[in-house]
């Protein structure tokens, strides 16, 4: 987790167990005993780090963080840093650091910590300290200025850094790259692979939505919105004004380098919470929603264009996911979630009971996770019920609760297995928001958002 973006975490697996020491108490799940969370979610909580289903589900708290896909969780436990698998809960690493760190930034392998936790703009200070661990190996960074750990290189030499202006008085930031061995911060590359030169690097406000990893590891797409006046790295180079208003960071953590894309108008006018970015699975395509303008942006990862706009449905805070093949994204939008076609076309469309805070769906595509006040529900991604989400009491979650023929207007088709996006034709779009099928809830207090999908 770090300053600019908010990454929910669905890791495969449904046997995780936690290690105890450094665990508080279990989230409620709203089932009977003896069952459980069908997948391993991490969510964000105003607790911090919380890790839903396998055996041992657990709240690790601001003291935790984990890595942009979910598959690693670095926690601190008195003096020391634990490494864990938070599908299997197995401690693979530990490494002794001293008392005041706070994990800030998480690889596979590597986690950079602070002395200070997130923050949307942080204090000023004079200095940085910075701890880095790799492979169980640490070294202290003291640099000058505001620094803020962002994201590793993906062979862990390197660690992208947000560098905030001016260190008196933080406003805005612009990325650099700490190189590990040596200790010195430098700009990052263009897009052609040559050094950006003095004087024309990007200065970004801190209104970074939320972004996500490509499937590959190799590229992190931060969705930025309310950037009047900004001006990109070509812009400064070639002496143009800058008007783009919202974008697309990618940043290559391999090579090293960065892009803006641009996106049209009106994206980025409305609330920075009316926004959302995904990425499909085979990850060769992006979209972003805006439910303040009721738009979808999509665009191809290897030109960095957009290739369409479509409609999609409006108003209240934004939540996007693709479903497991690509050919559909669930846009939440207030308490309404949408399966739409790239053409706009809806397809199936769920109520729910409060306002959506995320969105992932299982592997298997036949659940969806959907954040919401105090607590995860998964819904049957193969219906679109008949009985309001609502009508389900807290704790009384069964998956056969509703009565045959109650959840008509989402039946899958007989054999198709990928779940999400298979309603009958014209169904669920003729009904209207149809309540949600809930197989089950989880008791999150403070839930702030579900993280990315796995």
């Amino acid at each position: 987790m770090t300053t600019r973006r908010g990454f929910l975490a669905l890791a495969g697996g449904a046997t995780a167990a936690l290690l105890g020491a450094c665990s508080s108490r279990e989230p409620s799940s709203g089932k009977k005993p003896g069952t459980k969370v069908p997948d391993v979610v991490l969510a964000d909580s105003e607790q911090g780090l919380v890790v839903l289903g396998g055996a041992r589900p657990a709240t690790h708290g601001k003291r935790a963080a984990a890595s942009a896909d979910g598959r690693v969780v670095f926690a601190v436990d008195g003096e020391s840093l634990m490494r864990f698998d938070p599908a299997d809960g197995i401690s693979t690493r530990s490494t002794t650091l001293g008392g005041g760190w706070l994990p800030r930034t998480v690889s596979r392998i590597a986690c950079a910590l602070s002395r200070t936790p997130a923050a949307v703009q942080p204090a000023a200070r004079k200095t940085t300290s910075l701890l880095v661990t790799v492979g169980g190996e640490k070294r202290q960074y003291d640099l000058p200025g505001v620094v803020e750990p962002d994201a590793f290189t993906t062979d862990n030499t390197g660690l992208f850094v947000l560098e905030w202006l001016p260190a008196t008085a933080p406003d805005h930031y612009r990325v650099r790259l700490l190189d590990l061995a040596t200790g010195e911060v430098g700009p990052l590359l263009t897009r052609d692979k040559t050094a950006v030169p003095p004087g024309a690097e990007e200065e970004m406000r801190g209104e970074g939505r939320q972004a996500v990893l490509s499937p590959d590891e190799q590229v992190l797409y931060t969705l930025y919105t309310h950037q009047p006046g900004h001006r990109h790295t070509r812009d400064l180079l070639s002496g143009r004004p800058g008007n783009a208003h919202a974008f697309v960071h990618v940043l290559h953590l391999t090579e090293r380098w960065a892009y803006c894309l641009d996106l049209p108008h009106p994206f980025g006018e409305g609330p920075p919470a009316a926004h959302a970015i995904a990425a499909s699975a085979d990850g060769r395509e992006l979209a972003v929603f805006d439910a303040s303008s009721g738009n979808i942006a999509y665009a191809g990862t290897a030109a960095l264009a957009i290739a369409g706009v479509v409609t999609a449905p409006k108003g209240g805070n934004a939540s996007l996911a693709y479903t497991p093949d690509g050919t559909r994204v669930l846009a939440g939008a207030g308490r309404t979630i949408s399966a739409l076609d790239h053409t706009g076309t809806l397809t199936a469309s769920w109520s729910v009971p409060a306002d959506v805070r995320g969105l992932a769906v299982s592997p298997d595509g036949q659940r969806v996770y959907c954040g919401g006040d105090n607590e995860v529900l998964w819904l049957d991604a193969t219906k679109a019920g008949d009985t309001k989400a609502g009508d389900t009491k807290a704790g009384d979650a069964k998956a056969g609760d509703a009565k045959a023929g109650d959840a008509k207007a989402g039946d899958a088709k007989a054999g198709d297995a990928k779940g999400v996006g298979v309603a009958k034709a014209g169904e669920a779009a003729k009904d209207g928001d149809a309540a949600a099928t809930v197989l089950g809830r989880a008791t999150v207090n403070g839930l702030i958002t579900l993280r990315t999908v796995r």
